[in-house]
């Protein structure tokens, strides 16, 4: 079985949208062994930093919250695109058109039994650091995906796009059911079919759900995801 642990680390000094200190996660020592027989912590954390599933309450304001994650979502069949050699800053319709001729990938044939989510690889994973020119899905590469029997889209960027007026990425993906994620870390990870398993953690009524992300090869799982 190969495993791969495509979560963003949580930690203090970690990258953050355009740096904004209010995004920064801050640990909190609540109790410690020279007042207390335990030590305990806590944590107060922007939801939509590091690793996170963007719902449509997040763009919309009679959209879905968190209470309407499936866990059908939490695996599923997932293809790994390799975008990170493109001489532009955005993936357009025509770089997920050529990638689709080159892989000699048949969306519908080849997906189309339990859905599945498409993660997108770019420089963004390594970075170690934000980068105000993250390479970003724009608008005409999420309507791409929004033809397709797509469950969701993923990013190594802390957004899915960047400085777009009205965010029409995220509408067009969200509009259509398609869950977003950001904020993963594909760096090492080779191009090709996996499985994706995506816990997020289950809070109630927010527009956004931090989450473990781990690909795993589809020879691990049951034939109905292979």
């Amino acid at each position: 079985m190969i495993l791969y642990d495509i979560s963003s680390v949580i930690a203090p000094d970690m990258p953050v949208y355009k740096n904004r200190d209010e995004k920064r996660p801050r640990f909190v020592t609540s109790k410690n062994f020279s007042s207390s027989p335990v030590y305990e912590g806590r944590l107060d954390f922007d939801l939509h930093s590091g690793t996170h599933i963007d719902l449509p309450l997040h763009l919309f304001p009679e959209g879905d919250n968190s209470d309407s994650w499936n866990c059908t979502h939490s695996f599923t069949r997932s293809y790994l695109l390799d975008f990170s050699r493109i001489k532009g800053d955005r993936i357009t319709a025509g770089e997920l058109e050529d990638k689709t001729r080159d892989l000699k990938m048949d969306w519908h044939q080849s997906f189309d039994r339990t859905g599945f989510t498409i993660l997108l690889k770019t420089v963004n994973s390594k970075l170690d650091k934000f980068n105000f020119s993250f390479v970003f899905l724009d608008h005409s590469g999420a309507n791409f995906l929004a033809r397709q029997n797509v469950t969701g889209v993923g990013i190594d960027a802390l957004g899915i796009e960047r400085d777009q007026p009205g965010h029409p990425t995220h509408k067009a993906l969200l509009k259509s059911g398609i869950w977003i994620l950001e904020g993963l870390r594909l760096d090492g990870v080779p191009e090709g079919e996996y499985i994706l398993a995506l816990l997020p953690l289950k809070i109630s009524g927010v527009e956004a759900l931090p989450a473990r992300a781990v690909l795993l090869s589809p020879d691990s799982m049951p034939p109905i995801y292979r």
